[in-house]
């Protein structure tokens, strides 16, 4: 797929979904797309389509992290992307909403060798990546609570995830997960629900 056929797919799929995407944005995309797909050639990063990618792929892929940012509220100093894979959310949702810090958490190599790559190759100077398993990371920041906001897709959405997600956020702190929203969600008490909408549920932490 060329760069010209990508962006007429991207900004039609950004128009039929209600979602503003500026040519700069577009354009850095379209960078980062390139490079999964290169990279997908050669390690599972994305179950979904890329040569040539479909309607869905674009809009879980590059749609939805874009319009899950006006879901952030207020200025976001340490972010916690849980399970980074190939990037999405947290690589699209960067270019429109950047942190001061963004730390990528991937426990397997290959993975965390193509986020690294997209450092470098989209010069995203505000992140990193950090490989380990995401229980380790939550017991090393276990009494920090130093997270202004955590992104996660693709993980099952269970009990020891939300008490994970508890742990790392601040009081006032979001986490957005991206995937198929459930009918019921069993919260810790310093947890509570700011949106449903699917594929989108965002939380935010109340306890101190």
């Amino acid at each position: 797929m060329t760069p010209a056929e990508f962006n007429e797919l991207l900004v039609a799929r950004a128009n039929t979904l209600g979602v503003t995407v500026s040519s700069e944005t577009a354009e850095r995309l379209g960078a980062y797309f390139d490079l999964l797909a290169h990279w997908n050639r050669r390690i599972n990063l994305t179950s979904l389509p890329l040569e040539p990618p479909t309607e869905h792929s674009i809009d879980r892929l590059f749609i939805e992290p874009i319009a899950a940012s006006s879901f952030v509220v207020g200025g976001v100093c340490m972010w916690f992307d849980l399970g980074s894979g190939g990037g999405s959310p947290a690589i699209p949702l960067n270019f429109v909403r950047p942190a001061e810090r963004l730390a990528m958490v991937e426990s397997r190599e290959r993975k965390a060798a193509f986020l690294r790559e997209a450092i470098r190759e989209l010069q995203l100077n505000n992140a990193e990546v950090i490989e380990t398993r995401i229980e380790s990371l939550v017991e090393q920041n276990r009494k920090a609570s130093t997270a202004d906001l955590v992104t996660v897709r693709a993980v099952r959405l269970s009990a020891s995830l939300f008490s994970h997600l508890d742990s790392l956020l601040r009081k006032g702190g979001q986490a957005i997960l991206f995937g198929t929203a459930p009918q019921r969600l069993d919260l810790p008490t310093g947890l509570e629900i700011q949106h449903v909408e699917p594929p989108l549920v965002v939380l935010r932490r109340t306890a101190v």
